[in-house]
């Protein structure tokens, strides 16, 4: 990366994560199909995928954030983001250790760039990854990692960025070659590890990252392994497949540093394919277990788990599957009390925490786990209308019919849930959703945390704010008074229903005074009280 000024070596990082994002989108079904090992599911490279599309996300957030005036971020909070957002959005064993490997090139390049920081970083990579598993294995990632760190530490002194990072190409490929040779379930198979395969992928993306040029000799895409026909005795995968633990359980935990230690004492005692990546307080998990209840616990009792996702093997092993429902919904919900709603309604729900927005895997992901041959999906917030649209995209390809209804707010999901027949035709339902979502009038209030400009006029900080429809209608000085006014507004236009989310901390005696203050001014409109639980808006108001 440039050394020249902390402009370019920002970018260079954007633009390694869009070319690392393109080249694993080319090449996803390739490493898919070569996954052989440690369990033969055949995911490693969707995984490697959607850990890179959160790392990306997470890059461009940051550059949103100075897109007034001429300013960009300086290289530290860009690669610092590339790692949260990889540690935020891994997936699968794969996913896992790539995040900690670009945790820490971080750690290193957050200090300065160059070629031999370029060298340090890698090297950093390697262990740090090969730290995080509980028993790494040869002829993986992990030895491809190591070879890539020890072939850019050779690399002639003085070589710039580009030069190193060519050289640890060159090296990960070499490695890469020879994995088969070093673990027998892939040499059965006639495969290279593919989690290896795709950390050749991101580095040749690198190397087109910072010299401008895509690296002059491409690693092949291999060939798709196909199994020999069941009852031969002869499967190669044999050591990742046909037995082993039934669940791969994955969370994010926030934690101490000692918490964590027993719990990796804990799990390594329950199953197998562990790995923990992380640090500063927060932490992504990944087991491979029979046990899976036990494995969630002993999250719980080391700190606080969540993004909780469990995989049953067993029955993709056997294609035991139940045959999928004729349709599902899928929404995205600020809190947990709304996704206890959704759910209780029959939807599958994912949740939204405050300044995480789920990528547009956390969303296909629920849409496979909703297991249904149609699919509405309700993204209930207007910022994430182009990541459920890629969302529905790669369902769609995956042969699974989706219909993506704009909801904008949460209690327009709601508004489309509360119509939603499985029983008439699909097209139907959507439009119905749709049109009820399309006739809610949503409204949120918010705590200005500055002083600024909006529609209403000047905010200051501490501030309520009632938003109508996304846009600042209302200033205020305390949350009834905000509240009143923005139901007043949204009233005097018409209506028939009036529904109130509560966050988790606001007063139950808010909703009584809402509905007392409804009731005496609007005879004939009735009003829902729900509990939103941990949401970012102290309450959310949607008017039918």
């Amino acid at each position: 990366m440039p050394q020249t000024a902390d402009e370019p070596d920002a970018v260079a990082v954007r633009t390694w994560c869009s070319l690392a994002l393109e080249a694993l989108g080319r090449e996803r079904a390739a490493i898919d199909a070569i996954n052989v090992y440690p369990v033969a599911d055949g995911d490693t490279g969707t995984n490697l995928y959607l850990t890179v599309e959160s790392a990306a996300a997470a890059v461009e957030a940051v550059f949103a954030a100075h897109e007034t005036g001429t300013s960009v971020p300086c290289a530290a909070d860009a690669v610092r983001a590339m790692a949260h957002g990889a540690l935020i959005g891994a997936r699968g064993n794969s996913g896992t250790i790539l995040a900690q490997l670009l945790r820490g090139m971080a750690e290193v390049l957050a200090e300065g760039t160059g070629g031999d920081r370029l060298r340090l970083a890698l090297d950093r990579a390697a262990a740090s990854a090969r730290q995080a598993v509980a028993h790494p294995v040869e002829g993986t990632v992990l030895t491809v990692a190591d070879r890539a760190a020890g072939a850019a530490g050779s690399a002639p002194p003085g070589a710039d960025t580009a030069e190193v990072a060519r050289a640890a190409y060159e090296g990960a490929r070499t490695a890469l070659d020879a994995t088969p040779g070093q673990l027998p379930a892939l040499a059965r198979a006639g495969v290279v590890d593919a989690g290896g395969r795709g950390l050749v992928t991101l580095l040749g993306a690198l190397v087109e990252a910072v010299s401008g040029r895509a690296p002059e000799r491409p690693y092949e895409n291999p060939a798709p392994f196909v199994p020999p026909p069941s009852g031969t005795g002869e499967c190669p995968a044999a050591e990742g497949s046909g037995s082993g633990p039934a669940f791969e359980v994955i969370y994010l935990l926030e934690a101490g540093d000692e918490a964590v230690e027993r719990l990796r004492t804990r799990l390594d005692g329950l199953g197998d394919s562990l790995v923990v990546v992380g640090g500063d307080g927060l932490w992504h998990v990944h087991v491979h277990v029979d046990d899976a209840g036990a494995a969630v616990e002993a999250g719980v009792e080391a700190g606080r788990p969540y993004r909780i996702r469990i995989t049953h093997f067993a029955a993709d092993r056997a294609h035991a599957r139940p045959e999928p429902a004729r349709r599902a919904v899928v929404a995205v919900v600020p809190g947990d009390g709304l996704a206890g709603l959704c759910e209780q309604a029959g939807a599958t729900t994912v949740l939204a925490r405050p300044g995480e927005p789920p990528a547009s895997g956390e969303l296909v992901d629920a849409i496979r786990r909703a297991h249904a041959r149609e699919v509405v999906l309700l993204p209930n917030d207007a910022g994430l209308r182009h990541t459920a649209a890629a969302a529905a995209e790669q369902a769609r390809a995956q042969g699974i019919r989706v219909a993506l209804v704009p909801t904008r707010a949460a209690v327009q999901g709601i508004a489309a849930l509360a119509v939603h027949e499985p029983d008439r035709s699909f097209d139907e339902d959507v439009v119905a959703m749709t049109a009820a979502a399309g006739a809610t009038r949503y409204a949120e209030l918010a705590v200005a945390e500055r002083q600024s400009w909006t529609m209403a006029g000047v905010c200051q900080a501490g501030d309520i704010l009632g938003l109508i429809d996304g846009d600042v209608a209302v200033i205020g000085q305390d949350v009834p008074g905000t509240a009143r006014k923005v139901l007043d507004r949204m009233l005097a236009a018409g209506g028939e229903l009036v529904t109130l989310v509560l966050g988790e901390d606001t007063p139950p005696a808010l909703a009584d005074t809402l509905e007392e203050h409804v009731r005496e001014g609007y005879l004939a409109v009735d009003t829902t009280v729900y509990n939103g639980g941990h949401q970012h808006a102290p309450l959310l108001i949607g008017v039918e």
